[in-house]
């Protein structure tokens, strides 16, 4: 049974909520709100509640429970990442970043440059959005002493692959933080000393060997958990200077009072999404591909965005030539379709996609992408129902074009 409305395709924004993280998040409250900072008996409650999906969580990751800090979500462990390991490691001042990386790894790396004083090289991508290790080996330097590439694009869906690269990093004394927000939801992703393992459903080897990240990030909501909650795996052995001061909470490495409940469902769904993350990504794989196929037949002018191959599961994203983004958005969300122009972090922005123009992409075109992220397997006619859909507005725009000049060429 679906867990949302079959017209809803924006899971990368927000994946629907389990029921499994629902359950678990009503079981809190149906309990009692406590602190669990306190030492009375709710308190106690509320902390074992918090080391449970802790451990839930880092055992479904290959992690241990002590590599594991709460977050808001996946922005402010991004942040914690590369501000925290930057500051806390005396190496060097260069910090390397690939040019579509998350705007919160972005930001975070030109807050270093800007404010510390630190030098950063963005790496470009090709145009299916791959970073090169040549790119990598050329940008790596003695004083390096982060580098953070995401092992999946939410906005085109390539899926990287780190074994090259994180050994090339590591060989030089680079540490390795990775962003897999988007990736860990419905990649079999690993933590353990082993390496970063993404399936071979992507395309990618598994395992990983010698091919270990540092630090990694993960969000509640990509797994069907409540949104506000996320975490940041990093290794014990390295410092990690905290962003928030005060209670010394998680360890002293992030401060505030924890979302017991957010994190009881981010623990329930991790969980559950891990259990059957196999099946569902081959599910996903078969209608992202007959809706690529459909989308790329079908709809004058769609191109497909991102690597044909080693792309996330349930991700499709197109350029459609000759027509907006905005006005594709409006007719499928007319049409009870819910789906996204990239990252929803960039929602109200009108300027085009960085990521697509760092894969070469022009303005005008990067100006009309759509993405498709799919919850769960979806039925033909909704494909269908898709197409029809793009195919008209797609005919309305050209429609003043064709009146001007006449009849389309045959």
């Amino acid at each position: 049974m679906s867990r949302t409305q079959p017209g809803y395709l924006d899971a990368a924004a927000t994946a629907p909520l389990r029921p499994e993280a629902r359950a678990a998040m009503t079981a809190v409250w149906d309990e009692g709100q406590a602190n669990a900072s306190s030492v009375h008996a709710a308190g106690a409650r509320a902390r074992a509640t918090v080391e449970h999906a802790r451990a839930q969580i880092a055992a479904a990751l290959g992690a241990r429970p002590a590599e594991l800090v709460f977050t808001s979500g996946g922005t402010e462990a991004n942040a914690l990442a590369l501000t925290g390991l930057a500051l806390a490691r005396p190496r060097g001042r260069h910090l390397i970043v690939s040019a579509i990386e998350h705007s919160s790894v972005l930001e975070s790396a030109r807050f270093l440059e800007r404010v510390f004083g630190f030098e950063l090289t963005v790496l470009p991508v090709d145009d299916r959005g791959r970073v090169s290790l040549a790119a990598v080996d050329a940008a790596l330097r003695e004083d390096t002493t982060l580098l953070s590439i995401g092992l999946a694009n939410g906005e085109i869906g390539t899926v990287q692959s780190l074994t090259d690269i994180a050994a090339a990093a590591h060989a030089r004394g680079a540490l390795v933080h990775s962003d897999a927000v988007q990736a860990a939801a419905t990649l079999p992703v690993s933590f353990s000393d082993r390496g970063l393992a993404a399936s071979e459903v992507a395309g990618q080897p598994a395992p990983w060997p010698g091919a270990a990240v540092d630090a990694l990030t993960i969000a509640s909501h990509k797994f069907g958990g409540p949104q506000g909650v996320g975490a940041l795996l990093v290794r014990t052995r390295f410092p990690l200077e905290p962003l928030l001061h005060g209670g010394g909470q998680e360890r002293g490495l992030r401060s505030g009072t924890e979302n017991v409940a957010g994190i009881a469902g981010f623990g329930a769904a991790v969980t559950a999404a891990h259990e059957q993350i196999g099946r569902s990504a081959l599910a996903l794989m078969r209608s992202r591909d007959a809706l690529i196929a459909a989308v790329t037949a079908g709809v004058p002018g769609a191109s497909l965005s991102g690597d044909p191959v080693e792309r996330l599961p349930g991700h499709a994203s197109f350029t459609i030539a000759g027509v907006s983004g905005e006005s594709l958005l409006v007719a499928l969300d007319a049409a009870g379709l819910a789906v996204s122009s990239g990252s929803a972090c960039a929602a109200g922005r009108s300027d085009p996609s960085p990521t697509l123009l760092a894969l070469g992409v022009s303005p005008e075109l990067a100006q009309s992408a759509l993405r498709f992220t799919l919850p769960n397997e979806i039925p033909h006619e909704l494909i269908d129902r898709v197409v029809e859909v793009l195919r008209a507005e797609v005919a309305r725009a050209q429609a003043p074009r064709l009146a001007r000049y006449g009849s389309a060429p045959r």
